[in-house]
């Protein structure tokens, strides 16, 4: 099944999300990594300049600066990033988008939400005659009390494995199999980016400055889709594509040989270095699925899910090709001692779960509708990015959120019709 909307549909939910977020970025004008509002780009360094120009040079591909969510210039309060590097620490400044201090924050000042922490979503309620929702059965984390709360409707965006297993755990007599499950699709299609065609090597010393504590540009180097592209040859090897994140610099020489004082000049002795990774589309598969575990529990007493995933024989043809690739690239770049590696990561490494509510047109064949309202219950809604219907090779963030404003632009025009 494919994607029951285009990227038209969703093009201005782009804009809206990245002016929003604040991303900085290149306008690339490539087809497969469409541009957008972006705020003005942090810098590559030599390594990645010298990859860049070579790479479109001999190879006709684009390395660009990957387009991440952090400030180069203010924005609603927050400040510029001043690269200090450990941005999953925390960011004192906000400089990098987070919901618990963005989203979040921006609601609760509009007087509007009621925020409750430490409350682990358990099921979806629903009303006497089970066509509506009505609310949401949630465990306090401190307490460990179940409690309820109750609304016009319900919104799940806990993350693709948790909705769903939110779902499954709401099943009742009328959907013993989950909620909001008729078509019996609920759990299936999971997808996860593969990963692990890589490749590294070493650049001549090109001027730059090493410094232990230097500056930290919080993103690195994005290699652009170009296989099976758009207006391109067709492999005959796999379906689909892959880009690459990646980065490159001067850095101390710590895997240096010797001891005592060779060692310590050996180690200070610039070294320049490049790598690159690939992250590629996996195929959805009915056999990659998840279902709740009837013998395990987490520690709120809420069912687990049991997941099933493996990759096919395209996700690993698509594997060796990165790696394979990816050393043509560095190759191109003038890297010596250039090495590969093309053993696909285990199914989750990623984390970008995605697929396991899918929409659809059909009800018999996916869950949600292009809104992420589901067929069956008229005021549920998943958004988040279990709707998904394929992977992309691109990070699903972006995606899942655009989907989710443009999901609730919609959710208001149907509460102010009176039709929800």
């Amino acid at each position: 099944e494919d994607w029951p909307l285009s990227y038209k549909d969703v093009a201005p939910y782009y804009d809206i999300v990245e002016e929003y977020v604040g991303i900085t970025g290149i306008p690339e004008g490539v087809y497969e990594l469409p541009d957008g509002k972006f705020h003005p780009p942090m810098g590559l360094t030599c390594a990645e300049v010298l990859l860049r120009n070579r790479v479109k040079e001999k190879l006709g591909r684009t390395v660009t600066l990957g387009r991440s969510a952090n400030l180069t210039k203010a924005i609603n309060g927050r400040a510029p990033c001043h690269y200090c590097g450990p941005c999953e620490r925390g960011c004192t400044t906000h400089s990098y988008f987070n919901s618990a201090f963005t989203t979040v924050a921006d609601a609760v000042k509009t007087g509007n939400c009621a925020h409750i922490p430490n409350a682990m979503a358990y099921r979806v309620l629903m009303d006497s005659d089970r066509s509506r929702a009505k609310g949401l059965l949630y465990i306090d984390r401190v307490t460990r009390e179940p409690k309820e709360v109750y609304g016009r409707v319900v919104v799940l965006c806990a993350q693709a494995l948790e909705s769903v297993r939110i779902l499954f755990n709401s099943a009742n007599t009328q959907y013993p199999n989950g909620l909001a499950n008729s078509s019996g699709v609920l759990g299936h299609y999971l997808m996860d980016h593969v990963t692990g065609g890589d490749a590294g090597g070493e650049l001549p010393d090109l001027g730059e400055r090493r410094d232990i504590n230097g500056p930290n540009r919080p993103d690195g180097i994005y290699v652009i889709r170009f296989r099976n592209t758009h207006n391109g040859a067709r492999s005959k090897k796999f379906l689909r594509g892959y880009g690459y994140q990646g980065g490159g610099g001067v850095g101390f020489n710590w895997g240096a040989p010797g001891f005592g004082e060779a060692y310590k000049k050996a180690m200070l002795d610039r070294t320049t270095g490049i790598g690159m990774g690939g992250f590629g589309e996996c195929l959805a598969r009915w056999d990659n699925y998840v279902e709740i575990d009837p013998g395990r529990v987490d520690t709120y007493g809420i069912p687990v899910l049991k997941i099933h995933m493996t990759y096919g024989e395209n996700e690993i043809a698509l594997v060796k090709d990165m790696a394979e690739a990816a050393a043509e690239m560095l190759e191109a770049a003038g890297c010596k001692n250039v090495r590969t590696s093309a053993r696909p990561s285990a199914p989750g490494w990623a984390i970008h779960e995605v697929g396991i509510a899918r929409m659809g047109n059909d009800p018999k064949k996916s869950v949600l509708n292009q809104f992420q309202q589901a067929h069956d219950v008229k005021n549920l809604f998943v958004m988040d990015g279990a709707g998904f219907t394929s992977t992309a090779c691109q990070n699903p963030t972006l995606t899942i959120m655009a989907l989710c404003v443009r999901s609730c632009d919609y959710l208001m025009g149907e509460m102010k019709r009176r039709n929800i």
